[in-house]
């Protein structure tokens, strides 16, 4: 079904063959990372200095803005830019997919944490399978405009899904909306940094790009948010107060 492919088909590019490394080996390598997306960043302004273009994969112009421009490794090293992908990177076997954030004004490298990617293609299976049996997606109730839970038990699963946070320890909620696509809500992170960190979002704003602002890692299969008295609130939401 269309809504279904709306998801399958960025979950199916960012797939990651083979096991996902360990929470470990991420603390672990926390400098290396932050030294390669150094190096990435770099090498994407030189590039975008030689060509007036990005190093960017084409995808769908309605694709959502942190899965909208990964990286095309291959044109960095055709320039002599890198000599090869991360080691960290989907490309070399690694956790991560390096993006561009703000392509079109301020081109930021971040990356997704492939690890969400994972568990939203195995709970896809669940709503395909579900869809197939009932003929609409397993709404259930409405958590904000255009946002539902899951009916996690009819689909087979023990307690509502969770993904494990790409910032923190936290387990976020994996909520669904009407035309099928799973979402990630990242409210309890953005709460934590709305409180912690110095900023100036206000009302209307999508911060979102506050954890992008304080991260390496982009919200990935995010809904929309932005403030409400000092609260972190979805955006469609307050649209429709």
């Amino acid at each position: 079904m269309k809504y279904l492919k709306l998801l399958i088909l960025p979950l199916m590019v960012f797939i990651l063959s083979g096991c996902l490394y360990p929470q470990s080996e991420m603390s672990k390598n926390q400098l290396s990372n932050q030294e390669q997306l150094e190096s990435i960043q770099n090498a994407v302004y030189e590039y975008q200095s030689q060509t007036n273009l990005l190093p960017i994969k084409t995808r769908e112009q309605d694709t959502q803005p942190f899965l909208k421009y990964p990286i095309d490794f291959s044109k960095l090293r055709e320039r002599g830019l890198i000599g090869e992908a991360p080691g960290n990177s989907f490309e070399n076997g690694g956790h991560y997919q390096y993006i561009i954030i703000h392509a079109e004004d301020n081109p930021v490298v971040k990356v997704v944490d492939l690890k969400v990617t994972e568990a939203l293609r195995s709970l896809q299976m669940k709503v395909e399978y579900y869809v197939n049996e009932n003929k609409y997606p397993p709404l259930n109730n409405k958590i904000a405009r255009g946002v539902y839970d899951l009916k996690y038990e009819q689909m087979g699963l023990d307690e509502k899904p969770t993904v494990d946070s790409p910032y923190s320890d936290k387990k976020l909620p994996i909520y669904i909306n009407e035309r099928g696509e799973l979402l990630v809500d990242y409210r309890p992170e953005l709460y934590e940094l709305m409180r912690n960190e110095e900023h100036d979002y206000e009302t209307g704003d999508d911060i979102r790009y506050l954890l992008t602002d304080h991260t390496p890692f982009a919200p990935a299969y995010s809904p929309a948010y932005t403030i409400e008295g000092e609260e972190p609130v979805f955006a469609e939401d307050l649209s429709s107060s």
